[in-house]
């Protein structure tokens, strides 16, 4: 007779959070508190030709079953510790056909590559033809669709690669994939869809009211009429079947959770059929966008100063705004009001907090820009042995050569004014917002033959200026058109970088509360995973329960610094309607 040993301890509740940015999967475990108990990564393969950038949702997967498994392992947690999973994932596009196979959206042909990439700008002209026919739902994206959101990426799909167009039985965005892989139900974010979709989430605004414990609803926010005239009419086919039949809150139970597959390894234990190692049915809730996640992570944080404001103070979230920064930076605000601010993505209904109309502000290379400006300087190969060297990273060791030299130059008073020569406007991959113009180019005002890494430092300053500068533009712009934003909130990689922190709180002129845990879009995922296993009334309740502010960096009180920054924003300013002005120029020549 078999005999089973009852552990005489109760397990622990443990939140599994799995985000998949553009070149890692990676997965964090969390305990009731929102404390970090491991993490681990899994590199992830890209294709990058040009303006075309491609993944394999295949590649992916196989990605994120690995740093789970390793996450796992690392914090000694079982698979009956885990009590929900939530996914967060960049807002790339996957196509697969009716057996869930991908396929191809790659000149090249290769089905591996079913994937196209957030930062894909193929689709300029497309974005653009879109824009032109003034849809009533473009209001809600900024006044017009950009080349990153999907309906452009599926309509050059289906004028350039017809045979992909007639294979593919579904379309996704990449989150939503990975919780349909994990669960087998196809339900859509409501995070997904209407930020990057062009639903409008806000036709949900009666049913969520008489519908609280609804998993999923039938999507009624589909304008038939707008893919209709953009041509993407087949799309409405089968009550939109191929984009999303139903849409569900954040952080909704899918499915009957994991499905057996998912849960476990296959009986061969080959590397092509690694699965996640835990539960068949562990709860598992409707996604976020990788960005949206991290404002779910962080945006509920409270500092000593909000601790003593009156808990019913419900404006307290509207005065804020979630830096997610990244490849790209995404700047989020939510408001009780719906707010239409021109260049802006949004007013989006309960895109991140139920029941917030959320706008979303975003730079399209922030992290990448830096990697670029310093991988492609002459004195990047010695500064990056002197790092290797020295056991830091890169970065850490410009902030250390920026630091000497404003101590060796009398005529600087201040770090920052070591680039009082050097202006950069930061759109080498066109501007997200406030401006939304793909077309805009980044701009280095000040170069010299000097290819020190004194000089590199000075570029890396600079650039980082150039970044926090336009983050002011875009805080500027949301604040003249109804926002009230006085306090920021930092997460993502760029946020342990103390300059660069300390940069946009001087120059934005806001506090920056950054978070207990460095991992917040981890967190918001697995906030996710809370909420579907019900462990939290709702996503809001979760976040009250699982944020918590770490360090506070307040701007300098030296006002020499506040003019000198001033000064520097007035030219930022003037290099873009300087570049309007030479496009003009050479469009009138070449006419």
């Amino acid at each position: 007779m078999t005999t089973v040993e009852l552990n005489p301890f109760p397990s622990r509740s443990v939140f599994l959070g799995v985000d998949v940015g553009t070149g890692s999967a990676r997965a964090g475990l969390f305990d009731e508190s929102g404390k970090l108990l491991g993490s681990s990564s899994s590199p992830i393969q890209i294709w990058k030709d040009g303006d075309c950038v491609e993944q394999s949702s295949t590649d992916i997967w196989h990605a994120v079953c690995a740093a789970v498994r390793a996450a796992c392992s690392l914090a000694n947690v079982s698979d009956v510790e885990v009590k929900g999973i939530g996914f967060a994932a960049t807002c790339s596009l996957v196509a697969v056909d009716a057996e869930g196979s991908p396929v191809t959206v790659s000149w090249s042909g290769d089905s591996r590559r079913n994937i196209i990439v957030w930062m894909d700008h193929r689709a300029v002209k497309q974005a653009e033809r879109i824009n032109s026919f003034n849809s009533p739902v473009l209001q809600y994206c900024g006044g017009g669709v950009s080349p990153e959101m999907e309906p452009p990426k599926l309509l050059w799909v289906k004028e350039n690669l017809q045979e992909s167009w007639s294979m593919v039985y579904k379309w996704m965005d990449l989150s939503d994939w990975l919780s349909f892989r994990a669960t087998g139900d196809d339900t859509r974010s409501l995070c997904t869809t209407v930020c990057k979709w062009t639903y409008l989430g806000h036709a949900h605004m009666q049913q969520q009211m008489t519908e609280k414990a609804s998993r999923d609803m039938e999507a009624c926010g589909w304008d038939d009429e707008f893919w209709e005239e953009i041509g993407l009419g087949d799309l409405v086919d089968g009550h939109h079947a191929k984009i999303g039949r139903s849409v569900a809150f954040p952080g909704h139970p899918l499915g009957n959770g994991l499905t057996a597959t998912a849960a476990k390894a296959s009986t061969k234990q080959s590397l092509t059929s690694l699965e996640l190692g835990l539960l068949a049915g562990t709860p598992v809730g409707t996604s976020l966008i990788d960005a949206h996640a991290g404002g779910v992570g962080v945006m509920e944080s409270k500092s000593d100063s909000d601790s003593l404001k009156k808990e019913s103070d419900v404006d307290t979230l509207c005065t804020r705004m979630v830096l997610v920064c990244g490849t790209s930076t995404c700047h989020m605000a939510v408001s009780r009001e719906k707010l239409f601010i021109p260049g802006v993505w949004g007013p989006f209904w309960s895109a991140m907090v139920p029941e917030y109309w959320l706008t979303e502000g975003g730079q399209s290379a922030t992290g990448a820009l830096l990697d670029h400006i310093i991988e492609n300087h002459v004195a990047s190969p010695r500064l990056a042995n002197q790092a290797a060297s020295h056991k830091v990273s890169v970065f850490e060791l410009l902030n250390n050569i920026l630091k000497s030299m404003s101590q060796e130059d009398t005529s600087s008073p201040f770090v920052a004014a070591l680039t009082s020569e050097m202006h950069i406007l930061p759109d080498f991959h066109g501007n997200r917002s406030p401006v939304a113009d793909p077309n805009s180019k980044g701009v280095v005002f000040g170069m010299t033959l000097d290819t020190s890494e004194k000089q590199l430092a000075l570029l890396y300053l600079a650039t980082v200026q150039g970044i926090a500068y336009g983050t002011r533009h875009i805080v500027e712009h949301c604040n003249a058109h109804g926002h009230k934003i006085d306090t920021l909130l930092a997460c993502g990689g760029l946020s342990k970088n103390p300059l660069f922190i300390q940069e946009h709180a001087d120059i934005v002129g806001c506090p920056i509360i950054l978070p207990r845990e460095s991992e917040s879009v981890l967190l918001g995922a697995a906030i996710l995973g809370a909420v579907a296993a019900k462990s939290y009334p709702s996503l809001h309740d979760a976040m009250k329960a699982l944020n918590a502010a770490g360090q506070v960096v307040h701007p300098s009180s030296d006002p020499k610094v506040k003019k000198y920054h001033d000064a520097k924003y007035r030219i930022f300013r003037d290099l873009y309607e300087q570049q309007l002005s030479h496009r003009s120029i050479i469009t009138q020549a070449l006419s």
